[in-house]
């Protein structure tokens, strides 16, 4: 077995660290500089910066963010949200970022995964993707916003899931599972596979999902949304296949310890950093 990563997500709002549940009910989880610097001794292997409503406000990520966080943060960090154009990734990545998250933008111009890729490397280029399960038949929704008509949908969901555009608020019909697929073709180095269903509850990540897109990949797959216990996380490497586990307000409010979770996978025989 690889080596298995735990990485802290900051959900930023408004220069502000927030968490609520299934997207929404937002609460201060603190200052996301302070919060990362402390992540960083408690032994996570990255830490993920999302801006969560900057597409759908249309504003780009803080820069300033990403610099400030590079001058207390020794290891590696990802930052997404509102990114739209190869010029973004260069501003972030130039301000100390080590990969780039893209969501909407890459769904709405999926050329822009393998321009990232081209110019930056693979290895820069994180596609995220926030799927939530549907039992819908896609009877061909107005999603006229998303130029790109050929990607690949799903044509009856029946307990699939599909993909959302601006921080989970428009379904775009498009199928999660041929998304990553496609995602991979095109360049990127690793998916950020969110459950909208399980995000906050705490009940465990979507061992389907995960699973689903971690066999139809050969890049690293990141687990995110439901963590709750220590075993949420070994199950999402033993069942769900992660090649990396994420979790928020579970180590912002302190209720489990990244060490802790590290000690738990270990002793079910999972190789951690």
């Amino acid at each position: 077995m690889h080596t298995i990563r735990v990485i802290p997500c900051l959900d930023v709002d408004n220069g502000r660290v927030v968490k609520g549940v299934n997207f929404v009910d937002l609460v201060d989880a603190g200052d996301p500089v302070e919060i990362a610097a402390a992540y960083d001794l408690a032994g996570a292997d990255e830490v993920v910066f999302l801006d969560i409503t900057a597409s759908s406000d249309g504003r780009k990520t803080a820069v300033e963010l990403a610099a400030a966080v590079a001058t207390k943060l020794f290891i590696p960090f990802t930052v997404g949200g509102g990114i739209r154009s190869v010029e973004d990734f260069r501003d972030i990545l130039r301000e100390g970022a080590d990969k780039v998250a893209v969501n909407s933008a890459a769904i709405k111009r999926p050329e822009l995964i393998s321009e990232a890729a081209g110019k930056f490397g693979s290895q820069c280029v994180v596609v995220a993707i926030d799927a939530k399960r549907t039992t819908e038949n896609y009877t061909g929704k107005d999603v006229t916003d998303i130029p790109d008509n050929d990607t690949p949908r799903a044509a009856d969901t029946g307990g699939r899931w599909t993909i959302y555009l601006n921080g989970g608020r428009v379904d775009t019909g498009i199928d999660a599972v041929e998304w990553a697929k496609r995602a991979e073709s095109l360049g990127a180095g690793e998916i950020l596979l969110t459950s909208m269903d399980k995000d906050g509850t705490k009940s465990g990540f979507d061992i389907e999902l995960t699973a689903a897109v971690a066999d139809s990949v050969s890049i690293p797959v990141i687990a995110s949304g439901g963590a709750g216990r220590e075993e949420h996380f070994a199950e999402a490497v033993l069942k769900g296949h992660a090649d990396a586990v994420l979790a928020a307000s579970l180590f912002h409010f302190k209720e489990l310890e990244i060490s802790d979770v590290k000690s738990y996978m270990r002793s079910k025989g999972i190789v951690c950093r």
